[in-house]
């Protein structure tokens, strides 16, 4: 069954878009991500325009947060004192990216742009998440105990001013930190699509040096804000938001989320990220592949 997506500008078939929200919908189930980072990758992959794919997958990554985050709440996972600081500054860096993405539409280099950054992004991330990984499969091989990582915040962080007391991640650090934090997320959320917490989790473990227990919820709590307003930014500036779209990656990702979350249970830890790390490379080489690869079409027109 054909649909077609008025802001693309293009047929695609409705079922490969309800599966492709589905498979990243099992990821995120199984590895506890948004998924955006996934999204967005393969819809370009599949002829949707990189600005399109962008806009619409941080719609997805909206509708997808909101469950997550209520469960968090019922668990007293969320530090609403934090998440309000990384949503102040994740509002401001949607701001910046509005700008910076329509500089680069402007100039024609935005489709260009999404692709590099997506390049450097998941293929440092992938290669970091596969060393951890194969290192953990390693030590659980031989037999050895796992040690966990000490909690503690990065030196940078303690040397800023303005401390507060941040009670339910039981930090005493500089409101900064987390704003400076929640701004480059924002923009991220704001050109790429993606909700950022595959790189907003790891910072809030490692750099804020906060407790696992409240990581996760937090850091959802503030994807949820801040997808929200690069919706509405993209919907009043770029006009890329694609609702056809969206809406049947949602149908897909529901469900495909249930369906992660059950396999989950069933693999161990190591493998999963070990899985994880393998799929975020493969898509970082088939990117850097497209980028040298002659198209099919030399140019397109545009009717304006």
């Amino acid at each position: 069954m054909d649909i077609y997506l008025p802001i693309a500008n293009l047929s695609v078939n409705a079922l490969v878009i309800i599966l492709l929200g589905g498979g990243v919908g099992v990821l995120s189930g199984m590895f506890g991500v948004g998924g955006g980072f996934l999204t967005t990758p393969l819809l370009i992959f599949y002829g949707i325009p990189p600005a399109v794919a962008a806009a619409s997958a941080s719609t997805q990554v909206t509708g997808a947060s909101v469950s997550g985050v209520f469960a968090h709440m019922k668990r007293g996972g969320v530090d609403f004192q934090m998440g309000g600081v990384l949503v102040v500054g994740g509002i401001f860096g949607t701001g910046a990216g509005a700008a910076i993405f329509e500089i680069l539409e402007s100039v024609g280099q935005i489709d260009t742009v999404i692709n590099i950054l997506y390049v450097l992004m998941l293929g440092s991330i992938g290669g970091m998440m596969a060393k951890e990984s194969l290192s953990s499969v390693r030590t659980t091989r031989s037999g050895q105990p796992v040690v966990a990582a000490k909690r503690r915040h990065h030196p940078l962080v303690a040397s800023l001013p303005m401390r507060w007391r941040f009670y339910r991640s039981g930090l005493y650090i500089s409101p900064l930190a987390p704003l400076i934090l929640g701004f480059v997320t924002g923009i991220m959320t704001m050109l790429l699509g993606v909700g950022g917490g595959f790189i907003m989790v790891p910072a809030m473990l490692y750099l804020l040096g906060m407790g696992a227990q409240v990581v996760v919820g937090t850091s959802l709590f503030q994807i949820l804000f801040v997808t929200m307003a690069s919706t509405m930014m993209h919907s009043l500036t770029t006009k890329a938001v694609d609702i056809v779209l969206a809406v049947f990656l949602l149908i897909g990702s529901v469900t495909g989320a249930q369906i992660g979350a059950r396999l989950a249970q069933r693999m161990q830890p190591e493998y999963l990220r070990l899985f994880l790390a393998t799929i975020v490379l493969l898509v970082a080489i088939r990117m850097a592949l497209g980028l040298g690869w002659r198209p099919d079409e030399i140019y397109t027109l545009q009717a304006l």
